[in-house]
């Protein structure tokens, strides 16, 4: 399948409810002030918040005019307006271009938010694009953490730096970088620990391995990507905060958008956190981590069928 239709197969639970709703809610076809307020209703629903929920309704007001609106014209305006609030960002397989090597890409997120298969779906699609790819095994701390990254590793076909379970994590990621900068690696990811962002004990442990790695250069890492289970919908904000304290977060990961209804909550991440998406998991093979699109995103989540 092409990228849109990654895309629109993964919203499908998302869609069709929340496509079905805002239908029924059109009725006859005129956007009274009753069917724009059932609407909203309809978007908040599918975990959309409702800033953004009021955003894109205000746009489809100024759009009708008062006038009648056909099934069709009020998906294509909902699906402009969704996308009118999403960055417009680079394709993410060119974040790795950069002047000096390697480029190096730090995950961080909660326990089961699926930072490992992220990583190794990243390190897959990069070695396709012809990047020599090298993965730092930071997650010393759940028992077969380590060796599911080395399965992942192999069936990615990149190297891997490990130490011993039980050890100190910052320390794998120094002796990581030194590796990748020694072998010629052109991209270094950085796979860490799940933890809850309330533990204050473990996010010392992540400010100690983000100070031991600038001991290198300053300017590392130089992405920090927060990956999100999409079920947690508009809850994830407080794990954006409490790993924004620690690291300068770039990018956000959704994982699972083909398992959840929760899908519009992505709009309101992206746009509270004011960093954007950078991928989305839409199933479980290394193929289905994809670069996000906000078009195809869009057109995904108001489109019929």
């Amino acid at each position: 399948m092409g990228l849109f239709d990654k895309i629109r197969a993964g919203l499908s639970r998302t869609r069709q409810s929340l496509t079905r709703e805002l239908l029924a809610a059109l009725g006859k076809g005129r956007l009274t002030e009753d069917v724009l307020e059932s609407l909203e209703e309809k978007l908040l629903a599918a975990d959309i918040g409702i800033e953004t929920a009021q955003a894109i309704l205000e746009g489809v007001r100024k759009r009708a005019r008062g006038g009648d609106v056909t099934p069709d014209q009020l998906l294509e305006w909902l699906a402009e307006e969704a996308k009118g609030l999403l960055p417009e960002l680079p394709p993410a397989s060119t974040l790795a271009r950069h002047g000096s090597k390697p480029y190096v890409i730090l995950f961080v997120g909660v326990n089961g938010a699926g930072k490992t298969t992220s990583v190794a779906k990243i390190a897959h699609r990069l070695v396709a694009e012809g990047n020599k790819v090298l993965l730092a095994a930071c997650d010393t701390f759940r028992a077969g953490a380590i060796a599911q990254l080395e399965t992942w590793a192999e069936r990615a076909g990149v190297e891997i730096v490990r130490h011993q379970d039980g050890s100190d994590a910052a320390a794998v990621a120094f002796d990581a970088y030194a590796a990748a900068k020694a072998r010629g690696h052109d991209v270094l990811l950085i796979d860490t620990a799940g933890r809850l962002h309330t533990k204050d004990n473990l996010m010392e442990e992540l400010r100690k391995l983000v100070r031991v790695l600038r001991k290198h250069d300053p300017a590392l890492p130089h992405e920090t990507l927060l990956v999100i289970d999409g079920n947690t919908g508009q809850n994830a904000l407080p794990q954006f905060r409490g790993f924004g304290s620690v690291t300068d977060l770039t990018g956000l990961i959704i994982t699972k958008l083909d398992g959840t209804a929760k899908g519009g909550a992505l709009l309101t991440l992206s746009r509270e956190f004011g960093a954007p998406v950078r991928w989305i998991g839409v199933g479980e093979g290394l193929d289905d981590l994809i670069p996000f699109d906000r078009e195809a995103f869009a057109r995904g989540l108001f489109s019929a069928g």
